[in-house]
């Protein structure tokens, strides 16, 4: 496994009545934050909040490309990001014990904190597809190159770790300053992990522990 520190590449916030970040996901254009009762968007060029639907947003987030999904307590929410309606909603593999949530290959998969677990399942009917077993609290998950990664928080520790998405093994792990936390992870399809930062109320961007050696470049432009 490779070790290496995490590079945080620059903070957000903390944001107005934001007091603490569940999870995060990324729109292409847009950062979106969990915030408890609402669900927040910032621009990540200005770290400006753009909207804000009013919606229960208690732990992970994810993007499909056209809806947000969101974890509710005992249930994963979809959204319609233009309208804000609930669209559909089914339960959550951890009963209310969920914490991460990501869409890849068609399904969406999800973190379980103290049990230590990441569930793939079924967007349609939160049928169970494959369990993952970690050896520490899971707290959020992306895809990102064909690579499975997780945010951990125990204690004031906090690491983002690749992890094998068939055996679970952790490849490589980037751990992020004491007291700094992960409550959230996503990746912007490139070298930079958005990490919610649990009650400090900050998203932090952070350099994919891989590659750390590649000089960052910022965002990619426009087309």
């Amino acid at each position: 496994m490779n070790r290496s520190p995490a590079e945080i590449l620059r903070e957000y916030g903390p944001f107005p009545g934001v007091d603490h970040v569940h999870g995060v996901t990324f729109d292409g254009r847009q950062v979106w934050l969990a915030a408890g009762e609402t669900l927040q968007a910032f621009d990540p060029a200005s770290g400006e909040i753009t909207r804000s639907l009013d919606v229960a947003a208690h732990a992970g987030t994810a993007f499909d490309g056209r809806y947000l999904f969101q974890i509710s307590e005992a249930h994963i929410q979809k959204i319609d990001p233009q309208t804000g309606r609930v669209v559909a909603t089914i339960p959550a593999p951890g009963g209310g014990g969920d914490s991460g949530l990501a869409w890849a290959e068609g399904t969406l998969w999800v973190g379980q904190h103290r049990a230590r677990k990441i569930y793939q399942i079924d967007p349609e009917t939160g049928a169970i597809l494959r369990t993952i077993e970690s050896n520490r609290f899971v707290t959020g998950v992306t895809w990102v190159d064909g690579e499975l990664w997780h945010g951990t928080w125990e204690g004031d520790r906090s690491e983002l770790r690749h992890v094998d998405p068939e055996s679970g093994e952790v490849l490589d792990e980037g751990a992020m300053p004491p007291g700094v936390n992960v409550s959230g992870l996503e990746s912007d399809g490139g070298d930079r992990f958005f990490c919610g930062g649990g009650a400090s109320g900050k998203v932090r961007a952070v350099r994919r522990p891989t590659h750390a050696s590649r000089p960052y470049r910022g965002p990619e432009p426009e087309k």
